[in-house]
């Protein structure tokens, strides 16, 4: 895509010719097509895993973050009341608002819930 601007630039623009453009080397093609599971796959998948693996799966699966983001994610990030997360340092190291599923909101509240106690019960 690139190439292409440079060369509509140069021809079209600025009317110049461009010589041994044959010996250019092209961004190569992907070969393969991203795989996308159905719902049906999605929902036993999901069953099929357990506890933190679970909620984290259907956090990334219900707010298309990555997994990168889904590991990262903070308490601050996470807005029940507006029902979003903000996912930082994503693809492009941009920061992103994304919609927090209603279905997860009581089991990340019980997840932080026990977090909290945990933290407590180490600092006593």
């Amino acid at each position: 895509m690139a190439l292409s601007a440079l060369l509509f630039l140069y021809r079209q623009v600025l009317r110049v010719d461009v010589p041994n453009i044959e010996n250019i080397k092209r961004a190569r093609q992907t070969r393969h097509l991203p795989v996308v599971l159905t719902r049906e796959e999605v929902k036993t998948l999901l069953s099929n895993i357990e506890g933190v693996e679970n909620l984290i799966t259907s956090l990334l699966y219900g707010t298309g973050m990555r997994l990168t983001e889904g590991l990262r994610l903070r308490v601050k990030d996470i807005d029940f009341s507006g029902q979003g997360i903000i996912t930082r340092d994503g693809k492009g190291k941009e920061d992103r608002i994304t919609m927090l599923p209603e279905q997860l909101i009581e089991p990340l509240k019980q997840q932080l819930n026990y977090a909290k106690s945990l933290h407590d019960f180490d600092l006593a």
